[in-house]
């Protein structure tokens, strides 16, 4: 039996997968509104395939719970996928997973062998520095409690296919019993499962998306370049790159990209918290505090070609606000921050649509005075310019609507 806490793009993956694997799931989660979606069987969220793997196992053998005591006391492994947030240093915000793990400590009244399994990302070292004494403290040193972590590698728009798929599992545990207990949870899948230290673990997790930012900013930068030098085909250039033997087929291309910045919720957070905990151990890695740079400055760059040459009260078009398609994320988004620099620049009309990210964009941001429109047509329509921000495939058919500008901001047209 299985027990998760927070019920996002994680955690709900997470706990349908165990689901499908044979487990009694418990889900919980604060989030009120979250569980009664999920209760009348419905996604809080757009994630392809997930709908059906819902209604397959919610009530049978997944439960969104609120009797906490209950589930932990019926758990032998708990997992915490709840946010972590970073900081305005970079630093990750640990007080949702140390709240979970209150939650559970104090809800266990037996002496059953319980391992805390942390699947939210958390900086290297967190697990043997942190959340091990803390458990220990808050325990007595109790030996009925072991910790560990797993993180995760998933794409939204493909959790379910990453995890019934993944390409390898990864366990940070220095608990031999505890090991053992998890190495059996994921056994049925037939997956690689690598058991590191606790910090390999989590490292493992920051590697993999600090290159994804590295290899983003990297891109974004080569396209500015390029846009300064003139006369040089951008989206031509970097698919002949692509071409290249080397890459051997792999689907890495998507990253080495030009588009708007990297975006969502874990590239932004991870590759701060990476960076701030390296500055904190005493190193400051300049290729990660410029590739922060460089998608900090790529909304200022395209913002400033959006409006080159507009009238003061002209109309601006935003054609995307999730920070990827497929997605309903809308999480540092890209487009938050062009639409905020558009808006320094003195341009007050803003006009925008998104395929599936338009009440989510208006009900995490609702002080932007940006108006949501229903189709790609209506911003056309109402718009002097139009910036595309967010590569969903209905956007390469804009430019046959006539002739306005459209800035391709991905590079897709």
């Amino acid at each position: 039996m299985v027990t998760v806490f927070g019920l996002g793009f994680v955690g709900l993956t997470t706990a349908l997968g165990f689901a499908h694997l044979g487990c009694k799931v418990y889900g919980v989660d604060v989030d009120a509104e979250r569980k009664k979606i999920l209760r009348a069987g419905k996604l809080p969220f757009l994630e392809p395939h997930m709908d059906k793997v819902l209604a397959e196992h919610l009530n049978k053998n997944f439960f969104v719970t609120d009797d906490v005591a209950a589930a932990v006391a019926d758990s032998e492994i708990i997992y915490y996928c709840v946010g972590t947030p970073y900081g305005a240093d970079g630093s990750a915000d640990l007080k949702f997973l140390f709240s979970a793990v209150d939650m559970t400590i104090d809800a266990v009244a037996d002496e059953k062998f319980r391992v805390l399994v942390t699947k939210s990302t958390i900086p290297p070292s967190t697990t043997s520095e942190k959340i091990i004494p803390y458990v220990a403290e808050k325990t007595g040193g109790s030996k009925n409690f072991a910790v560990a972590n797993n993180p995760e590698f998933l794409r939204e728009g493909h959790c379910w296919e990453d995890f019934i798929g993944a390409d390898r599992i990864v366990i940070g545990c220095d608990n031999e019993r505890a090991r053992e207990m998890l190495v059996k949870l994921y056994a049925p899948m037939n997956i690689p499962i690598k058991c590191v230290t606790p910090s390999t673990g989590e490292f493992i997790k920051y590697l993999s998306n600090t290159l994804l930012a590295t290899l983003i900013s990297f891109s974004n930068e080569m396209a500015q370049v390029a846009d300064t030098i003139g006369g040089i085909e951008v989206a031509e250039a970097f698919r002949i790159l692509h071409m290249d033997k080397r890459w051997n087929g792999c689907n890495m291309t998507s990253y080495v990209y030009p588009g708007c910045g990297y975006g969502g919720y874990c590239l932004p957070k991870d590759t701060n918290a990476m960076f701030a905990q390296s500055k904190t151990k005493g190193f400051e890695p300049q290729i990660l505090k410029n590739v922060i740079a460089t998608n900090d400055q790529r909304p200022k760059n395209i913002a400033r070609q959006i409006v080159k040459n507009l009238s003061a009260n002209a109309t601006i078009g935003i054609l995307g606000l999730s920070f990827k398609p497929l997605s309903d994320d809308v999480r540092d988004t890209p487009a938050l921050h062009i639409i905020q620099e558009i808006l320094a620049a003195g341009y007050e009309k803003i006009v925008a649509y998104d395929p599936a990210a338009n009440e989510e964009f208006a009900r995490r941001y609702p002080n932007l005075p940006v108006k949501i429109l229903q189709s790609a047509r209506e911003v056309y329509d109402a718009a002097d310019v139009l910036a595309i921000v967010t590569a969903w495939e209905e956007f390469r058919g804009v430019p046959s609507f006539g002739g306005k500008k459209i800035v391709d901001c991905r590079y897709m047209l």
